[in-house]
């Protein structure tokens, strides 16, 4: 009989093939297009401060507003996704975000601005979870979070990809040229529906077993083709105390109950406070070395560039997930993220800057990595999305306070203050996993 717990041995035992890895490209491909819409705003922002006159607080509140509408998109994508199916919510989150990016270019006024940016984050929101929620199921577990660590890999890359798009488009098409040629990629919503199939652990979970019968007969028959054999390996006998064939619901309140309160207190303070440290700093790197004396084309040009830290900060960190845990590489990258963030805000050389500054991006692209693939695993199945999904939300607060509060902090004290509120907010959440997290390094979803 088709049960919950025997579709996931099958997905299991599954060799890694180019099918797997095509249907990652896929979800990789389309995350990669969601951080450069996402980074663009470090790189803009200066432009269209002096276009509408902004004050820093007026900045720090436009700089915010796509983390509000992530923070109202990515709880209540997590709960449509457990309830309508990881697909269906991904395909739509990149159309809305696609719209919305151009209804940015089209603001005629800061109001109408901020407005359209809020509905752009509650599409960037949207994908997240699912994407992280998409993989993690997809994936055997001895590969599960190299391959989610893999995905957000898409932010250094997109990151650097925003900055090349300001240096090439913004000298000569401003920053609505931006927003315009971050809409072309929604189209890429044609592909996924071709090729991303629905989850087989969530039709399962939900009483659905003949479409994940028919999904991973599919996947099994291309796994096949691809490895040129005719058997695949035995199914790992399973006692039945693993799951159930029957269709559990779940509910946000659920969240805390039980063991998964703890999990859901821990995540949520991690993703806080990760979030207030980084997006406070990161949203504002180019107007800060803007103060320091830079011209705009030569801090978007070092934001750029000091990025390029994050690929082997997440290729290390991806390794590493799978060699020391999840926990350990947690924590040391956000302690790595504090103390070189601190560093970066009061180096007193233009070298010490660039070293510093390059440090503290291979730590929080690292830091990033390791967030997106421990999430996803702390919840079953029928809650993935939604667990994911609130934990994204709650972390979107905090990135939609740091560059406020930056705006607020940056009269006040100087460059030195805005770093140490970031290193305390790292700090923190280093301190919230070492008290609080759960190992979840090779254990199977349905066991965790």
């Amino acid at each position: 009989m088709t049960t919950t717990v025997s579709i996931a041995r099958r997905l299991e035992r599954l060799p890694i093939t180019r099918y797997q890895r095509t249907i990652f490209i896929v979800i990789a491909t389309a995350w990669f297009f969601d951080c450069v819409d996402l980074a663009t705003m470090t790189f803009i922002l200066s432009s269209i401060t002096e276009e509408f006159s902004l004050s820093p607080q007026q900045a720090g509140m436009l700089a915010g507003m796509s983390f509000l509408g992530m923070f109202l998109g990515a709880g209540s994508a997590g709960i449509l996704a457990d309830r309508f199916g990881r697909c269906v919510v991904f395909r739509w989150s990149i159309v809305l975000w696609g719209i919305s990016s151009l209804a940015c270019a089209a603001a005629p006024n800061i109001e109408t601005l901020m407005c359209f940016r809020v509905l752009l984050g509650v599409g960037l929101a949207m994908e997240l979870p699912v994407a992280q929620s998409l993989v993690c199921e997809f994936i055997p577990t001895k590969q599960r979070g190299k391959y989610v660590a893999f995905l957000e890999g898409g932010w250094p890359l997109g990151f650097i990809a925003a900055g090349i798009l300001a240096l090439v488009v913004v000298p000569h098409f401003g920053w609505r040229g931006a927003f315009v040629a971050e809409a072309i990629p929604a189209f890429f919503v044609l592909v996924i529906r071709r090729i991303v199939p629905e989850s087989p652990r969530w039709l399962a979970e939900t009483g659905k077993f003949q479409e994940a019968e028919a999904v991973l007969a599919t996947m099994e028959s291309k796994v096949k083709f691809f490895l040129q054999v005719d058997h695949l390996p035995e199914v790992e006998a399973t006692p039945e105390v693993l799951g159930s064939s029957q269709q559990r619901p779940f509910s946000f309140f659920q969240l805390w109950q039980g063991d998964y309160a703890q999990r859901t207190c821990m995540v949520w303070i991690l993703w806080f406070f990760a979030l207030l440290g980084y997006y406070g700093l990161t949203t504002w790197l180019g107007a800060l070395l803007e103060e320091r004396g830079y011209q705009t084309d030569n801090s978007t040009l070092y934001v750029t560039l000091m990025a390029l830290a994050g690929i082997p900060g997440f290729l290390v960190a991806a390794y590493l997930l799978e060699a020391w845990g999840r926990k350990p590489v947690i924590i040391s990258a956000l302690i790595g993220a504090a103390v070189l963030g601190y560093c970066y805000g009061t180096a007193t050389s233009h070298n010490m800057m660039i070293v510093s500054g390059l440090g503290m991006q291979f730590f929080m692209f690292g830091m990033w990595s390791v967030i997106y693939a421990y999430t996803p695993e702390l919840y079953p199945t029928h809650a993935r999305a939604t667990g994911a999904g609130f934990a994204s939300s709650v972390g979107r607060l905090g990135a939609f306070l740091g560059p406020t509060l930056v705006g607020v902090i940056l009269p006040q004290t100087g460059q030195p203050g805005v770093f140490m509120m970031a290193g305390g907010s790292f700090f923190i959440a280093a301190l919230a996993v070492l008290l609080l997290g759960k190992e979840t390094k090779g254990i199977l979803l349905e066991e965790i």
